[in-house]
Formats: C-alpha cells, sequence, structure tokens
C-alpha cells in the first residue's frame, strides 16, 4: 500500500518538475535577483537539486524495476548476484546524490583520515544532521572502496521508493525510533553485525535524531533519572551533538566481535538539516569538513563501552566546537 502512494506520487512530481521547469527557474530566478542574491541564487540551486533528487528516483525506481525483471527476483543467477546488482545501483544513487548536491551548490570536500580506511568489516558510527549523512558516507568512504553498507535507518524513510524497494533488497534495518530499547529493534540492528565481510560494514547514528537544545536537555535529564550519573555528566558537557542512545551500537559491538569502529565526523551539512535551511542556501560555497577515526577492536573495552562511546562524542562535539572557533565549518 505504501508503495502505490508512494512510486506514483513520485512519478507525478517528476513529470510536473520536468514539464515545468522553465516557469519555476524564472520565477526564482527572479526572486533570487530581487532578494539581492542573484551571485548566489540559493532558489535556483534548490530548484535544481529538486530535480537531482527525483531524476535520481525515477532512474531508481525503473533500474529496480529491470533488476528485478531480468533476475526474477533472485530466482536467476542466485541470490548474491541479485544483491551484488541492487548493490551496484545504491552506489550509483548514492555517488549521483552527494556529489552532484556538491556539484550544484558549489561546496567543497575536506577529509581527514581517510588513509585508514580499507577493506571491511567495519562499524560506521555517524554524527547526524540530516538525510545527507548517508550519503556522504556511502560517497566518500565506503562507494570508493566497493564496501556493502548495511544501514540502520528509521522506518519513515520507507516512503522514499528506492530506499524503501533497493533498500529492502539489501540487509538493512528500518527501525521505529519511538521503539527506543524495544527488543525488536535492538534484534534487528544485532543481526546487521552478523556474518559480517572483507566487503560489507554497518553504518549507524548514535544520536538516532538531529540535534536541538530541547532534545539534549531531555536526554541528560532522563539520564539522570535512570541513575547514569558518569554518562549524564558527559551529555552535560555537548554543545553541538546528543549523546548516544546506546541500545543500538552497544548492540553492533557486541555482536561484531574483531570489527574496528570508524567514527564518521562531519561539519558543514548543517545547511540541509532544515528545509528553511535549504531553501536559504546555507550549503552555498560551504566547506564540508569530515574526519575519520578508526578505532581497533581490540582497543575497545569490554567492560564500560557505554562510558567509552560517550567520551569519543564529547571528542567529536569538541573537534566541532573548534571548527566553529576558527570559523571552518
Amino acid at each position: 500500500m505504501r508503495r502505490a502512494v508512494a512510486i506514483p506520487l513520485y512519478v507525478i512530481a517528476a513529470t510536473l518538475w520536468l514539464v515545468t521547469f522553465p516557469v519555476w527557474l524564472s520565477l526564482v530566478l527572479t526572486l533570487d535577483l530581487v532578494t539581492g542574491q542573484a551571485r548566489r541564487r540559493p532558489r535556483s540551486r534548490a530548484l535544481v537539486f529538486i530535480g537531482l533528487y527525483l531524476m535520481s528516483e525515477l532512474i531508481g525506481i525503473v533500474v529496480a524495476t529491470a533488476i528485478w525483471i531480468v533476475l526474477l527476483g533472485g530466482a536467476l543467477g542466485g541470490r548474491q548476484r541479485f544483491v551484488r546488482a541492487n548493490a551496484t545501483l545504491q552506489r550509483w544513487w548514492t555517488s549521483r546524490l552527494f556529489f552532484g548536491s556538491v556539484a550544484i551548490y558549489g561546496a567543497h570536500i575536506e577529509i581527514e583520515g581517510a588513509e585508514q580506511i580499507d577493506a571491511g568489516p567495519l562499524l560506521f558510527f555517524v554524527r547526524h544532521t540530516s538525510a545527507a549523512d548517508a550519503v556522504l558516507t556511502a560517497a566518500l568512504v565506503a562507494n570508493p572502496r566497493r564496501l556493502l553498507l548495511r544501514y540502520v535507518l528509521k522506518r519513515e524513510l520507507t516512503w522514499d521508493p528506492c530506499l524503501d524497494i533497493v533498500g529492502r533488497r539489501l540487509p538493512n534495518a528500518f527501525v521505529d525510533r519511538k521503539a527506543g530499547r524495544a527488543r525488536g529493534a535492538i534484534d534487528a540492528i544485532a543481526e546487521l553485525a552478523r556474518g559480517l565481510t572483507p566487503g560489507s560494514a554497518v553504518l549507524i547514528y548514535p544520536e538516532g535524531t538531529r540535534f536541538t537544545r530541547q532534545k539534549l536537555a531531555a536526554a541528560v535529564e532522563g539520564l539522570k533519572k535512570g541513575r547514569h550519573e558518569e554518562l549524564a555528566r558527559i551529555a552535560a558537557g555537548l554543545r553541538h551533538v546528543l549523546p548516544p542512545r546506546l541500545g543500538g551500537p552497544l548492540a553492533l559491538l557486541e555482536n561484531a566481535v574483531g570489527v574496528d569502529v570508524v567514527f564518521v565526523e562531519h561539519m558543514g551539512f548543517e545547511g540541509t538539516a532544515t528545509l528553511a535551511a535549504f531553501w536559504k542556501g546555507e550549503l552555498v560555497g560551504a566547506t564540508i569538513r569530515v574526519r575519520l577515526r578508526r578505532f581497533a577492536a581490540a582497543s575497545i573495552p569490554a567492560v564500560g563501552r557505554d562510558a567509552w562511546l560517550f567520551s569519543r562524542w564529547a571528542e567529536l562535539d569538541q573537534w566541532l566546537d573548534d571548527g566553529k572557533l576558527t570559523g571552518r565549518a
């Protein structure tokens, strides 16, 4: 039922964008001009990005359908061939969206620590600012090394047809964020950590949602009520990120024995966090800084992993603060 609604809506939206693009372009160019933003053209870029997204979705739906027909849903050529074909489509889709966005907005990429990443298996713990985080890690880290990412994503993203169709053909977990520590959600995440190979990795957002000061205050209060004094103390010192939700990350660490952890830390994508920021063009000319920190499995304590993870997150918070102080964001 969801796909019966979502797919036609995306097809209609993509068709309307193509047909009405000249009209909308003239309107947003005029709006950029009268608001004194003729050089930055934030709304014009937003219109082009919307087209990039819709066209990528349309192509993705068509190719995903073709893969299903040609391989008979995996019956022809075996399950692994079916997975490889969909993984190739996923790599194309994520790279197209990320590098297309960078080109449209004239953004710049700085990446630190890429030399630490070779083959998997790996666990990626990623800072969460917007939906762009998923394509960032894929395009800059996983795709060049042909790592098949196993995503932990919120269930609402299944309204995106490509994420729904291709995402459910690959080993991903779409979880209900409201479920919190529910056993079913934790089990689904833990399952992703099992059977990892040198060609695969798991990606999770430990924060679970985007940062606001209200959410941070609520998280600190929840830790205090749960009598997690040390964790609450660390969380109270955070300024730019939320404290990690422990259920998913700890389940991955427990079940991915001997697997290294990579923290994917980034700044500069805050301009995509809200529709208003996106429309105002806060991403135009931005510098997107990415820092990769790899921790060997042997260095991760067997006891006190919650405090270890919180401490690493506090280091991320300090890095973000240093970046803002130096104007590098």
